[in-house]
């Protein structure tokens, strides 16, 4: 720092030194894995398309084009994936004039429900940017009111043609609803149990399928991921927006060892 008296300046300081530079074995096939399933308030809030920008080398996205389908979203989730898989991301959509334009409103392509594990943000597994994706998140996928509540708004009003149920590996809200199961285990006495509530249907159903004490937890994910997609699909609101245009419901899980995003 320059001194500012009339004395002789002080030694610049040096330059800071540079910062330093189990996956267990899956199920044989998710789908295989997975056991035959049987079968709030919205704000009165208009929300109105966003001028979509690109950042430098992202997919070409403006406010011309035509709004994606359920088939074309899906297939942008993916090549996102694949690209986040490979290292190779391309940040789209992360430019000031993309901000700037996503002042005016939004305009999501799809909407996401996915846990609150700090390891699975949406934006990131799927290479996607701002105004990208409508995302909604809670331990487990728990859906409640609010939840729900804020994917009707998504579909109704943001006109979502794809909404995506993310579970992901190692799940610590299912695996502590497998332990919840346990004859000495005990209620935490707080919110926490609510969560596990929400997820228990899915453990017991992987049980009563004959899911293995090893397997249950991982068996258990996928079954409340599909869980949720049925509970989605029941909903008056995204049932109605389905017999007006194209609204599909998926589930998918994120593997936490190789970045991968596998639809269900």
């Amino acid at each position: 720092m320059t001194a500012t008296t009339d004395e002789a300046p002080a030694p610049a300081a040096p330059p800071p030194a540079a910062p330093a530079a189990r996956r267990d074995d899956h199920l044989p096939d998710r789908r295989e894995a997975l056991f035959a399933l049987g079968g709030g308030l919205l704000g009165a809030l208009v929300a109105l398309a966003g001028a979509k920008a690109l950042a430098p080398g992202a997919p070409e996205a403006r406010d011309d084009e035509e709004p994606l389908g359920a088939r074309e979203a899906r297939e942008r989730l993916v090549e996102g994936n694949e690209r986040f898989v490979a290292g190779e991301p391309l940040h789209p959509d992360q430019s000031t004039t993309r901000r700037e334009g996503l002042a005016e409103g939004q305009h999501p392509f799809c909407a996401v429900l996915s846990c609150a594990d700090s390891r699975v943000p949406p934006e990131v597994l799927f290479d996607q940017g701002l105004g990208d994706l409508f995302v909604v998140r809670s331990a487990g996928q728990v859906l409640d009111s609010a939840v729900l509540g804020s994917l009707q708004y998504g579909v109704e009003h943001l006109e979502v043609p794809l909404l995506v149920v993310l579970g992901h590996t190692e799940c610590g809200a299912v695996a502590a609803t497998v332990e919840s199961r346990r004859p000495d285990a005990e209620p935490t006495g707080t919110d926490i149990d609510a969560l596990v509530a929400g997820i228990l249907p899915a453990v017991e159903e992987a049980e009563r399928f004959g899911a293995h004490e090893t397997e249950l937890a991982e068996v258990a994910v996928d079954v409340n991921v599909e869980l949720v997609v049925e509970r989605l699909k029941a909903s008056p609101v995204i049932a109605k927006a389905s017999t007006l245009r194209e609204v599909k419901v998926v589930g998918a899980v994120y593997d936490l060892e190789t970045g991968e995003v596998e639809f269900l």
